[in-house]
């Protein structure tokens, strides 16, 4: 195998999660990252986590910037574009969110198209999914879409639903569909590569480092990023992906739940598996803005039909359970907890 595969974020959680498949894969790899300062620390982390380095290189590339775009599609067979922000606390402003996701995609699409990429894999979420509907009494497939008139869709949510609806929008304008495919990750966990806990990890280390007395009534959707990075790499090649989205989720477990089936691997920590009631969290949430941000996903459990990631695997998830325990494992082994 010798495609070159440009991908974006390499540095992220997932974006090293995938250069390590693609890496192990045969192919080359060119990751983008916003300034060149940091390739050394991402050769490093990918070499110690095991890669053959041999066909890893960079490229400078911004969101929010027209230069390199172009350069950077030459000569690649497929477009990985994981880039995109990601921030737990909603800005004042919502395009600071907003603006280099749906631009970062418009101009990653772009550039891909007018350089004939073969195909593009792009990671979105289940929060362009799950959000603003009027009723969850039904599991949500990849039909649904966050719902961009409600009220109760935060800034993320309009994030990234607007700039996957970018990408369609350009490759149907484009007459080529099919030649791009949407992964939808529900909260990412599993091991880490670096000191970087990305941003679903950071629920992990706030089970474990003692400081919670109890938990928000909150339920998430999980998947191991390991699976996450492996549904990349299909997609760039597997005919049935072509056109479409796919929910990557393995459950929906509550903040307690997660500490429960944390407990067994960590015996010695104060991990909280009390649930607060709603009403506290609400007060809670007049005065600190963190809480007061996911106040929305109180009491409204989000279920999902998540059938087509192990069908495109050909087996199943890694339980939740595992995937936990692995981000646990890593906070500890890099001394975060």
């Amino acid at each position: 195998m010798s495609d070159r595969v440009l991908l974006t974020g390499i540095s992220g959680f997932l974006g090293g999660h995938i250069a390590l498949q693609l890496l192990a894969a045969g192919y080359r790899v060119r990751g983008s990252l916003r300034s060149l300062d940091k390739a050394d620390k991402v050769r490093q982390t990918l070499l110690k986590a095991g890669a053959d380095i041999t066909n890893l290189e960079f490229v400078a590339l911004d969101l929010l910037a027209d230069e390199g775009w172009d350069a950077a599609m030459q000569d690649c067979r497929y477009l990985q574009h994981t880039a995109s922000p990601f921030v737990l606390r909603t800005p004042k402003d919502p395009d600071e969110l907003i603006r280099p996701a749906v631009e970062g995609t418009r101009r990653a699409v772009s550039a891909a198209l007018a350089a004939k990429i073969e195909r593009i894999v792009l990671t979105s979420s289940i929060a362009a999914i799950q959000y603003g509907h009027a009723s969850y009494e039904r599991p949500l497939t990849e039909a649904d879409w966050t719902n961009l008139d409600s009220p109760r869709t935060p800034a993320y949510p309009r994030s990234k639903t607007l700039a996957e609806r970018e990408a369609w929008t350009l490759m149907d304008r484009a007459g080529r569909r099919n030649d791009l495919a949407v992964i939808n990750p529900a909260a990412i966990l599993g091991p880490l590569l670096d000191e970087d806990p990305g941003t679903s990890s950071i629920m992990v280390l706030r089970l474990l480092d003692g400081k919670l007395p109890a938990v928000p009534g909150l339920a998430m959707s999980i998947v191991d990023v390991r699976d996450v990075a492996a549904l990349h790499l299909a997609a760039m090649t597997d005919s049935a992906a072509g056109g479409e989205r796919c929910i990557a989720s393995v459950a929906t477990v509550s903040m307690a739940e997660l500490g429960r089936l944390l407990k067994p691997a960590f015996p010695d920590r104060r991990i909280p598996t009390r649930t607060l009631p709603d009403w506290l969290m609400r007060i809670v949430g007049l005065f600190d803005r963190d809480v007061g941000d996911n106040l929305s996903e109180l009491g409204t459990p989000k279920r999902l039909d998540a059938h087509r990631a192990p069908t495109r695997l050909g087996r199943p998830l890694i339980p939740v359970a595992e995937a936990a325990i692995a981000t646990g494992r890593s906070l500890v082994e890099h001394h975060m907890v």
